[in-house]
């Protein structure tokens, strides 16, 4: 049996299904929110897994139910890390959800959680965004959904990409050079 990553912090899932999911790809404990109303016993298991300093990783579905469950779980645990997950590796038979991942995807979007930053907040602007690419021309939104992938931040609009962008920890230099890998001219995908 392959060994499995070990993970500290408490995993935010939507449901049990979801939970099955993250524990085919690592060994972790998970907490699950029983849909987008989050079930009140939830609380205090991220209260504590908050202040003991395990922390706290949220991986929830690439939806509008998804995100926010998210922005809840985030106001109450500010420092709660986010892992996201491409659509495209959380969709089976036209149904998104965590529990369609892979254990390779899951492991991946895992691995590039980030925490909330204020080191370099403010840092982007939305005329980055302009420049680049990511706002205001034909295939922003496919180059945001790459970039997103990319840096670990997920698909989002223009102004929640900005938002998350300088609330990662996000610098200009690796904003940068995730912009050249996924906007290369010999790749027929890139935009």
């Amino acid at each position: 049996m392959e060994k499995r990553e070990k993970i500290q912090e408490i995993i935010v899932v939507e449901g049990k299904d979801d939970t099955r999911a993250v524990l085919q790809a690592v060994d972790a404990e998970t907490a699950e929110t029983h849909g987008f109303g989050l079930s009140v016993s939830i609380w205090p298991r991220l209260s504590k897994a908050s202040e003991s300093g395990r922390g706290i990783i949220i991986l929830t579905d690439p939806d509008h139910a998804g995100e926010s469950i998210r922005k809840k779980v985030m106001e109450r645990f500010p420092d709660a890390k986010n892992a996201f997950l491409p659509k495209s590796e959380a969709l089976k038979k036209g149904d998104i959800g965590v529990e369609n991942a892979s254990p390779e995807a899951i492991r991946e979007a895992l691995s590039k959680a980030r925490a909330s930053s204020s080191a370099n907040a403010g840092e982007f602007r939305m005329k980055d965004l302009i420049e680049a690419g990511l706002s205001g021309r034909k295939g922003s939104r496919s180059l945001r959904e790459k970039i997103g992938n990319q840096l670990g931040i997920g698909y989002a609009n223009t102004g929640t990409m900005l938002r998350r962008l300088n609330s990662s920890g996000i610098r200009r230099e690796e904003f940068y050079e995730a912009l050249r890998s996924v906007d290369d001219p010999d790749d027929p995908e890139s935009v």
